[in-house]
């Protein structure tokens, strides 16, 4: 595993500069014992030069044992909404990462406009990453992701999440792809330093 790894970071490093993070998705069936030994066991799962989230998918990970391991190691765990499952929004690591993941309940054939209201859900967690932004000072950036499942629309999505951040009103209508950005910035810019290019000993060493 550690030579497939080696190969994947390697590939990545091109990409770096316009990378926030490595997203790392546990399976529903991982619960904390066991993956927490695993991230322990395997820390040279992690190249220190970039940043990683993690979305947990029990809620056997929340808990305060989860919380302290990944803030002692600048991990972000992801804050999800899901179908049978909410992560509580704890704070981890010196960005947050919001996933709107929603459910199964809508066909591919309904994507493509919003179907299922989440303004009052999208409203609360808008006010939660404002207080993130008025209250952790080392929280440097947000990342928000929509789904089509979660509303029927990921980037209409993502357009009520910016106005409920008093953020402009985007048109979809011959719409520049390139002009919509799904991240907001809690500072002028997303200004860490990455670290050096050596591979860490542990994680303590993130």
């Amino acid at each position: 595993m550690q030579k497939e790894l080696e190969l994947f970071y390697e590939r990545m490093e091109p990409l770096k500069d316009k990378m926030l993070a490595l997203l790392i998705q546990l399976p529903p069936s991982c619960q904390l014992k066991e993956g927490f030994e695993d991230f322990t066991k395997f820390d040279f799962l992690f190249d220190n030069t970039f940043r990683y989230a993690v979305e947990v998918r029990h809620s056997s990970w929340f808990s305060d044992l989860a919380y302290n391991f990944f803030k002692n190691n600048n991990i972000s765990m992801v804050w999800s909404q899901m179908d049978r499952l909410q992560t509580p929004p704890i704070v981890t690591s010196d960005f947050v990462y919001l996933r709107l993941i929603g459910d199964s309940r809508l066909a591919e054939s309904q994507f493509g406009k919003i179907q299922i209201d989440r303004t009052e859900e999208i409203k609360k967690w808008a006010e939660k990453m404002k207080e993130v932004k008025q209250n952790e000072k080392d929280v440097r950036v947000g990342i928000i992701a929509a789904n089509n499942h979660y509303g029927g629309y990921g980037p209409g999505t993502v357009d009520i999440f910016r106005q409920n951040m008093d953020m402009e009103k985007l048109s979809f209508d011959n719409v520049d792809i390139t002009k919509i950005n799904h991240q907001f910035e809690l500072e002028n810019r997303f200004n860490w330093k990455p670290q050096s290019k050596s591979r860490q000993t542990s994680l303590a060493d993130f």
